[in-house]
């Protein structure tokens, strides 16, 4: 008996085909892949051997494993968790500026390909901007939105309050509304997680921001 095709899996292999469309429209380079084990190998692809790599803070590439997968494979790379005080991390962040290949996620895509991101400190979305000679990010297709506005709204009453709740589950200080509201409140205390909020709508070169589209639900 033929196993029946996931539709979930089947919507957004769909769906990405029209994505990747009008990412590559926006002069991203983008693709497809089922799982995360594959977005690991296509990710890993685009890296040369003699890149320096660095990345900010993601849930998605940190459970995928490829951060994992970049220290085994013995790459240069710029890693903020190895500071030993606060100022120190800052001035890792600020060297990874300059790395040769940033990795990153985005919080939420519109179909017709623009990339929206929320940032706290904004190191993510500054090196996103401007930077890396190649950013590559890693995408679940649970993060794709019909519009620019509900990308926006997901960013910000989604990705940004679960991210909080993350932070506080690791015993950091992150005193915001929405740590106790769940959605956002535009606040503007010292903690908002929300500090930048950058739209990405094409690359200035083409094909520095590669994008990876998965079928799977990651990162937030």
């Amino acid at each position: 008996m033929q196993e029946k095709e996931d539709p979930v899996r089947q919507r957004n292999r769909v769906l990405s085909k029209r994505l990747i469309k009008n990412l590559q429209e926006r002069k991203f380079d983008a693709w497809y892949c089922e799982t995360a084990d594959e977005a690991v190998d296509m990710a890993l692809s685009l890296i040369p051997s003699s890149d320096r790599v660095s990345w900010g803070g993601s849930v998605t590439i940190q459970e995928i494993g490829l951060v994992d997968r970049i220290r085994q494979n013995g790459y240069a790379v710029i890693d903020r968790d190895t500071a030993k005080s606060t100022s120190e991390r800052v001035e890792v962040m600020r060297q990874s500026l300059l790395c040769d290949t940033y990795l990153t996620s985005f919080n939420a895509v519109s179909e017709d390909g623009i990339l929206v991101n929320v940032d706290n400190v904004g190191n993510r979305v500054a090196a996103i901007a401007f930077g890396p000679k190649s950013i590559v990010a890693v995408v679940g297709m649970n993060k794709v939105c019909k519009t620019l506005e509900a990308a926006r709204i997901r960013a910000r009453n989604i990705a940004a309050p679960i991210n909080v709740q993350r932070v506080l589950a690791l015993g950091q200080r992150m005193m915001t509304p929405c740590a106790t509201g769940g959605s956002c409140f535009d606040c503007k205390t010292d903690d908002s997680i929300c500090s930048s909020i950058v739209e990405t709508r094409m690359s200035r070169r083409r094909g520095r921001i590669k994008i990876i589209l998965v079928g799977e639900s990651l990162g937030f």
